[in-house]
């Protein structure tokens, strides 16, 4: 799979942001890749569910770090809503 082939989510589609943000972290990207599609659609949801451009900013931000780090899923917070 190259880079611009990332796997999404189950219920929500990878955003361009989150996409090209996975892309340019291999750390993040291994860990990505490895995770189930209810992991990356909570991943997903998680970065999307922010209603301020800055919000999903920070979370994209978080996300690759905590990914990197090997974190398989987004901690202290209900989960998705939409599956």
């Amino acid at each position: 799979m190259t880079e611009t082939e990332l796997a999404g989510g189950v219920v929500h589609k990878l955003p361009t942001d989150l996409r090209k943000a996975l892309a340019s972290s291999s750390g993040a990207r291994k860990v990505w890749e490895d995770i189930t599609p209810l992991a990356r659609n909570e991943w997903i949801c998680w970065v999307t569910s922010g209603k301020k451009v800055e919000t999903r900013g920070i979370r994209i931000e978080k996300a690759l770090s905590k990914l990197s780090g090997g974190m398989r899923r987004p901690c202290c917070w209900a989960g998705c809503v939409h599956r």
